[in-house]
């Protein structure tokens, strides 16, 4: 990528934003932000019962990723969030204009699967079809790549950086 954008790498949870994020991060030269890290404790406990989040449990969350992506424009930077709701995604804009988004996508199976093999995540399986019904896809007007979750996490990440300097071209 030409200019040093702030990506924000997003998708249901189970895509592996955690695991990707930082590799496309070093791949672009610049720092990385656990979207996760942003929540505030209610969140953590909330998802952790297996409680899906309210729009008004996201706002601030949002708000705090979207503080980090402003100031890190026109320095880059990568933050994962799971951005499912064309809203969220615009509330990440108003902070942060210029950002640019790589949906992580895959089939529900695949994704169910590796939910179940992570260790020490607070986010249960039951909740992935809370997530793919809240999913809203990049609209056609939104700036953004959509990367397929297939294969090993270097092979995702060098798709997701291919596919985001194809964007400056």
């Amino acid at each position: 990528m030409s200019t040093p954008h702030v990506v924000v790498v997003m998708g249901v949870a189970g895509t592996g934003k955690t695991t990707i994020g930082p590799l496309l991060a070093t791949q672009l030269g610049v720092p990385y932000a656990e979207g996760d890290d942003f929540h505030p404790p209610a969140n953590i406990a909330k998802m952790s019962a297996g409680t899906p989040l309210t729009d008004d449990d996201r706002w601030p969350w949002l708000d705090a990723i979207g503080t980090w992506a402003h100031g890190r424009a026109g320095l880059g930077g990568v933050v994962s969030s799971s951005a499912l709701k064309r809203s969220y995604r615009d509330r990440l804009r108003a902070e942060a204009p210029g950002i640019v988004f790589v949906h992580l996508t895959g089939d529900r199976s695949l994704i169910e699967d590796r939910m179940s093999h992570r260790q020490g995540h607070f986010m249960p399986t039951a909740l992935l079809d809370s997530q793919f019904a809240t999913l809203q896809p990049l609209g056609a007007d939104e700036a953004g790549v959509a990367v397929d979750v297939t294969g090993a996490p270097e092979e995702i990440s060098e798709r997701a950086f291919r596919a985001l300097g194809a964007l400056d071209q």
